[in-house]
């Protein structure tokens, strides 16, 4: 291996889960990865299954290509971005370049930029052309479903705080991309904000908002598990489209004028139609989804009907640092996000359990 500084023995092989095809993952063993010039080893503490990566093994037209969308993902590849580890070998000039030391937990924004195109030039990082992310490139960015995983040259790292509390380690990648969404949203002191899907992103997206301090904030899921737990996170108000019409209800509640801010961080195209009917004229709209199949709106709301501001949200761009110390300092809570932890073996439980997210949140994978 062509690392510096190493800690204890590490091992020729590990486990790994690694993705062939949609629907074809498999654990095997496989080489741990070498590092070189100003790279990282960790030796993985957990990770996260986001629900894209579930999406990914079903095979979505956004990460495998088709419905004229062009492939994206390079396999073999080990998934897995929302992870965090211990720093067990350093290459040559990365404990000057990311200020760490063997032994310290680390965590690695999800997008490796290249440094070179374009966005990255103009410190539009998060938007690189390139676009190499952890868990969907093999070799040039395998993730985290592993015992060890490298963060290559240009990773985006950081050093977790002394004391930080590691169960929630593997919240800090989903945290990030909810402060994100919630500053597209640039909420006001008067706004009516709506936050429409209640997962692992949607609540903490509710805890970022509550920090902006809204008027009124509303969670909306269709999982009362969820709404419940978003009224102990901060929502004002939990709405279920299951048992009332929610955009009937926003309306009422705004005197039929709607909300000032609609987040939509569902993943079904429900969420989307539902949020350009409940929004006020003026309003902003932000999209934060992976959705598995192209969503189908009219148009005319956006433009002649509300001159609505239409906004994305991709990844972490500059929020890890916040996203760190909010769960450092108990400002966002993810105890309870986290409802399941199992070994790396079970991760075909962990995407089942997911999927249905009957009774889970964020299930994370300890190798």
């Amino acid at each position: 291996m062509a690392y510096v500084e190493a800690m204890g023995n590490i091992p020729r092989k590990m486990k790994a889960v690694v993705a062939y095809k949609p629907g074809d993952y498999r654990l095997e063993e496989v080489d741990v990865p070498e590092i070189g010039r100003e790279e990282i080893l960790l030796k993985v503490g957990g990770c996260g299954i986001c629900a894209g990566d579930v999406k990914g093994y079903h095979g979505a037209p956004s990460f495998w290509g088709g419905d004229g969308q062009p492939a994206w993902i390079q396999a073999p590849f080990i998934p897995g971005h929302e992870f965090y580890g211990q720093v067990v070998a350093l290459g040559e000039g990365a404990r000057e370049k990311y200020g760490v030391n063997l032994g310290d937990w680390v965590v690695s924004e999800q997008i490796i930029p290249c440094g070179k195109c374009r966005f990255c030039l103009e410190g539009h990082y998060w938007m690189c052309e390139v676009h190499n992310i952890y868990g969907f490139q093999g070799k040039i960015a395998d993730g985290a479903y592993a015992e060890y995983i490298r963060l290559p040259r240009n990773a985006r790292n950081y050093k977790l705080p002394e004391g930080f509390p590691l169960r929630v380690a593997p919240y800090v990648e989903p945290l990030a991309c909810a402060i994100h969404a919630v500053e597209r949203a640039d909420i006001q002191f008067n706004d009516v904000v709506v936050i429409a899907g209640l997962g692992a992103l949607g609540l903490g997206m509710i805890q970022a908002a509550r920090l902006k301090n809204p008027k009124l904030l509303i969670g909306i899921d269709v999982k009362e598990k969820r709404n419940k737990l978003a009224k102990e996170y901060g929502a004002d108000l939990v709405l279920n489209p299951l048992k009332e019409d929610v955009v009937a209800r926003v309306k009422s509640i705004t005197g039929g004028y709607g909300c000032d801010v609609y987040i939509q961080a569902s993943g079904h195209p429900a969420g989307a139609i539902q949020g350009l009917q409940m929004i006020r004229k003026l309003g902003r709209f932000v999209e934060f989804s992976v959705y598995n199949d192209p969503v189908i709106v009219d148009w005319s709301i956006i433009g002649d009907r509300k001159e609505l501001d239409l906004r994305g949200a991709h990844l972490s761009p500059y929020t890890y640092d916040s996203a760190i110390r909010f769960l450092n300092d108990g400002r966002v809570k993810a105890d309870k996000i986290i409802t399941h932890e199992i070994p790396l073996e079970k991760f075909r439980e962990g995407f089942e359990l997911v999927e249905k997210g009957e009774d889970s949140i964020k299930v994370v994978l300890i190798p």
